[in-house]
């Protein structure tokens, strides 16, 4: 049985994060479900992230990955008219587009060289509190011993939810999304509001694009018609998608897309980080953002209270309390502002 300091469950972004600031001073370990990152949605890194890479050392190790920049935003909200605002004002410069695959390997690596102890394919299945230590069971056949466990699962917060933990969904939003060849755009991305819900698309590395269609469950679960085909009732996408001859390459795949928060966040030597702590609208454009942040505020958490700070699960619960309402407040405000379609379901749940 392998003895750890800290244990992590999950090793995408959050998790990941967590074990490069922890392991070169505890001895931790990080397990994941899948060997290699799974292809996800989600590639737009605001700017602000720069100063975060800074903060751990690792900024100039993500610029030589080479991901794209983005230089700026186009939105149809609240107007027929297309809005645009760039970077040029923007101190930290431009954001990201990102491979996400790369991106989530990247950050990987940089934890297994700091020192984390990567187990990779494990599936957690069973943790117990002894004493004051945890033992976890993993399959296929295995167990570890910490002293301080992580939640970076994700939306399912599979470790928390086993701790008595359970998630408060804010709304039902989900995405419909596929990706595809395109030819060399402008590093802009795009989001165009209609009446059952909002379009966003962005170039990414590779000679690729990824379109997505954001609504609730219910909503699109009655939609039959393809993206692509649905994409001819827009404004300004329609003619984005067909100046840059978008051809889509993979299946449409479905995925949640929710705002929802883990009630409690923490306890005694425990905490959830990332997605599994405090999922984010995709409308904010903060998701990715986040996992960093909280994956670094879980790390000084954790590290503080294995040191005997008593306060320090306490000042990690009001971080992610203090994050989910400045993000709530903005999220409605910017729902808010579209009233195009003052009869749409989808709209209605969201002025109220």
């Amino acid at each position: 049985m392998l003895d750890f300091e800290v244990l992590i469950v999950g090793c995408g972004p959050a998790g990941a994060t967590a074990a490069l600031n922890l392991a070169p001073i505890r001895r931790t370990a990080v397990i994941d479900c899948r060997t290699n990152p799974a292809v996800r949605i989600g590639e737009s890194l605001p700017a602000a992230a720069r100063r975060l890479f800074v903060d751990m050392g690792i900024f100039d190790s993500f610029l030589r990955e080479g991901h794209a920049p983005c230089y700026g935003n186009r939105s149809v909200w609240g107007t027929p008219t297309a809005l645009e605002t760039n970077s040029l004002r923007d101190l930290d410069g431009p954001g990201w587009h990102l491979d996400r695959e790369a991106y989530e390997t990247w950050l990987r690596r940089i934890a297994v060289e700091r020192g984390a102890h990567l187990v990779a394919p494990a599936r957690l299945e069973n943790v117990v509190c002894d004493g004051d230590r945890w033992t976890v069971t993993l399959s296929p056949d295995s167990k570890l011993r910490a002293n301080f466990l992580i939640d970076a699962s994700g939306r399912s917060a599979n470790l928390a939810r086993r701790l008595g933990a359970h998630a408060r969904l804010e709304d039902r939003l989900v995405c419909r999304w596929t990706i595809g060849d395109s030819k060399p755009a402008a590093g802009l991305t795009l989001v165009e509001a209609v009446e059952e819900g909002w379009w966003y698309t962005a170039p990414v590395p590779g000679g690729r694009r990824i379109l997505a269609f954001y609504s609730d469950a219910d909503l699109m679960a009655a939609m039959e018609d393809s993206l692509v085909a649905r994409t001819s009732k827009t404004l300004e996408l329609s003619n984005t998608l067909r100046e840059c001859e978008f051809v889509p390459r993979s299946r449409e795949a479905v995925t949640a897309a929710h705002t929802a928060l883990l009630i409690p966040c923490a306890g005694p030597r425990w905490l959830a980080t990332g997605d599994a702590a405090l999922s984010f609208d995709p409308l904010s454009s903060q998701g990715l953002l986040n996992t960093l942040f909280t994956g670094l505020a879980a790390a000084e958490a954790a590290d503080r209270d294995l040191s005997g700070e008593n306060s320090a699960i306490a000042g990690y619960v009001a971080t992610i309390a203090a994050i989910h309402s400045a993000y709530r407040k903005q999220l409605d405000l910017n729902y808010q502002s579209e009233r195009r379609w003052p009869n749409s379901t989808f709209w209605r749940r969201r002025q109220s």
